[in-house]
C-alpha cells in the first residue's frame, strides 16, 4: 500500500494525494446480498428541520452489511476478495465459508486473497482471527473488540487502530486502546487479531473542495466571521478572534470542558482515561 501523488496539471492535482492499494479489487461488484440501501437525511430529522450542520448533498451510497458479531463458530472462510467500502475508513474482506455462506469482515493489515480465517472459542495467532479475549496471551494487538458479549464489535473499527490486550483476570480483561485510555470488558467478549489495514488513509489530502462535497460535506462557517445574532464569537470592528473562550452557537465551552456524563455506567470500566488522569472509584 502507498500513496498517489499527481503531476501538477491542475490547482487540483498539485496538492492530491490519494490512497493507492493494490490489493483492492477493481472488478467485483459487492454481494448483493449483503447491500442494502442507504437512506440520506441531509441532516433534516422527520419534521424536515436541520439538527446537523454542514451535511447534504454527496455520492450515492449502498451500505454493506459487516459481519461485527463473527458468530459463525469453527467454520473456515477464505478470503476472496479485498473491497472498497464508502462508509467507512476500512477496507472489507469478503469471506467465503466452507459451507457456502459469505460475510464482509473487516480487512486486517496483511490479510491477503486466498487466507484462510476462522472465527472459534480458540485458533491459531495469525491476522483476521476472532476468539475471545480469555483466549489471548497478552501484548496481543486486537481490534473490532465487543463490549458486551455478543452484542458485536464497537471498539477499534477504523483504519490503521488496534487495542493491546494488557492482561486477563478472571472476568475482566484489561485493554489499552488507541487514545491511550486503559479501560476493562468482560473476558468473553470477542475480538479479531491484529490492526485494521488502510493506515494510509490519514495522510490522504483531497486537494479540493468539491471531493468533500462528494463525500456529503458542506462548507464550514466560522464563529468568528458570522453575525453576533448568528453565533456568540461573530461581530465585532474588523477582524477578532472572539475575545473570550470559543463556544458552540448554543454556549458550550468548545475545549477543555469534559462532555462525558459522570452518572454514565461505563465510567467504573475506565482505569485511567485518554487524558492521563485516573478515574476515581
Amino acid at each position: 500500500m502507498s500513496l498517489k501523488h499527481h503531476r501538477p496539471l491542475t490547482p487540483t492535482q498539485r496538492y492530491l494525494i490519494l490512497n493507492r492499494n493494490e490489493k483492492i479489487s477493481t472488478t467485483n461488484k459487492p454481494v448483493r446480498a449483503l447491500v442494502k440501501s442507504k437512506k440520506r437525511s441531509g441532516g433534516r430529522n422527520v419534521y424536515g428541520r436541520m439538527t446537523i450542520r454542514r451535511r447534504g448533498g454527496g455520492h450515492k451510497r449502498r451500505y454493506r452489511m459487516v459481519d461485527f458479531r463473527r458468530d459463525k463458530l469453527d467454520v473456515p472462510a477464505t478470503v476472496a476478495a479485498i473491497e472498497y467500502d464508502p462508509n467507512r475508513s476500512a477496507n472489507l474482506a469478503l469471506l467465503h465459508y466452507a459451507d457456502g455462506e459469505k460475510r464482509y469482515i473487516l480487512a486486517p493489515r496483511g490479510l491477503d486473497v486466498g487466507a484462510k480465517v476462522v472465527s472459534a472459542e480458540k485458533a491459531d495467532f495469525t491476522d483476521g482471527n476472532a476468539m475471545p479475549l480469555h483466549s489471548m496471551p497478552p501484548a496481543t494487538y486486537v481490534h473490532a473488540i465487543e463490549l458486551v458479549p455478543g452484542r458485536g464489535a464497537q471498539l477499534c473499527r477504523s483504519a490503521g487502530t488496534a487495542a493491546q490486550l494488557i492482561s486477563v483476570d478472571g472476568k475482566r480483561a484489561t485493554l489499552k486502546m488507541p487514545s491511550g485510555e486503559i479501560r476493562m470488558v468482560h473476558s468473553r467478549c470477542r475480538a479479531t487479531i491484529g490492526e485494521v489495514g488502510n493506515s494510509e488513509h490519514q495522510k490522504v489530502s483531497l486537494g479540493k473542495a468539491g471531493r468533500n462535497r462528494w463525500k456529503g460535506k458542506r462548507p464550514r462557517v466560522r464563529g468568528v466571521a458570522m453575525n453576533p445574532v448568528d453565533h456568540p464569537m461573530g461581530g465585532g470592528e474588523g477582524k477578532t478572534s472572539g475575545g473570550g473562550h470559543p463556544v458552540s452557537p448554543w454556549g458550550q465551552l468548545s475545549k477543555s470542558y469534559p462532555t462525558r456524563r459522570r452518572s454514565k455506567t461505563s465510567n467504573s470500566q475506565i482505569i485511567v482515561r485518554r487524558n492521563g488522569r485516573k478515574m476515581k472509584g
